[in-house]
């Protein structure tokens, strides 16, 4: 039987991270775990209840509303990988928005939150037999994690990426949005004073900007594949 290990993939929005984490989790039968869904839900837990706008951030109320947000991954064996469930309802489409994508980062910089979600990370992969994306994975997360993957590409290329894909799901949105919108979450991401996104010492880095996702894929399945 292989010997079951801990991927961790980090990188800056919009670098295709739980693309590849989903093609590794079913192709190795490992449980996959989008981190930014649930950076993504609290953030839409917040604009829900008005505790974030465009001019604020009513941080000690999102704070003291913790408790009250449930997270859960549930299978949809139709499409293949877990959606996220805020408080028992599905909230799969309304996290992918560029509104929610706006507020993210900001949501994600509050200690208190990175502390819930860390703890609920960390438990989800405590039998190993995981990949899990996000912008601490490797560093915070899973610091003993056997394979490390740091993920990039140009803002202009990512941005591209992002916007067609918006596109595809039917929202209005400008190019110069969504790129605003990445160059704000790289300063925010790589900024901020509690975890700031970071490559770990041992990561391995991958540039992206003109690999397909089947090339990406194939380049870290065979790094999987060595330290199996």
């Amino acid at each position: 039987m292989d010997t079951k290990i801990t991927i961790a993939i980090d990188g800056f929005s919009s670098t295709g991270k739980s693309t590849l984490a989903k093609q590794l989790a079913a192709a190795l039968g490992y449980v996959y775990v989008d981190s930014g869904a649930m950076y993504r839900a609290v953030a839409l837990f917040a604009m829900q209840n008005g505790y974030i706008d465009q001019d604020f951030l009513d941080k000690e109320t999102l704070i003291a509303s913790l408790p009250f947000i449930h997270l859960q991954f549930k299978f949809n064996p139709d499409i293949g990988f877990a959606e996220m469930y805020l408080n028992e309802t599905n909230v799969e489409q309304e996290i992918r928005t560029i509104q929610v994508s706006n507020f993210v980062s900001k949501v994600a910089e509050i200690s208190e939150v990175r502390a819930k979600l860390v703890e609920q990370q960390q438990q989800m992969g405590k039998d190993k037999g995981v990949v899990m994306d996000g912008r601490d994975i490797a560093t915070v997360v899973f610091p003993d994690a056997e394979l490390k993957i740091f993920m990039t590409a140009s803002a202009q290329t990512r941005a591209q990426r992002r916007f067609e894909e918006l596109c595809q799901k039917g929202d209005v949105v400008s190019f110069e949005e969504v790129l605003k919108n990445v160059v704000e979450r790289d300063y925010i991401d790589t900024h901020r004073a509690d975890s700031p996104l970071a490559k770990a010492n041992n990561a391995i880095e991958i540039d992206n900007s003109h690999l397909s996702r089947e090339e990406q894929f194939e380049k870290v399945l065979a790094l999987v594949s060595q330290l199996k």
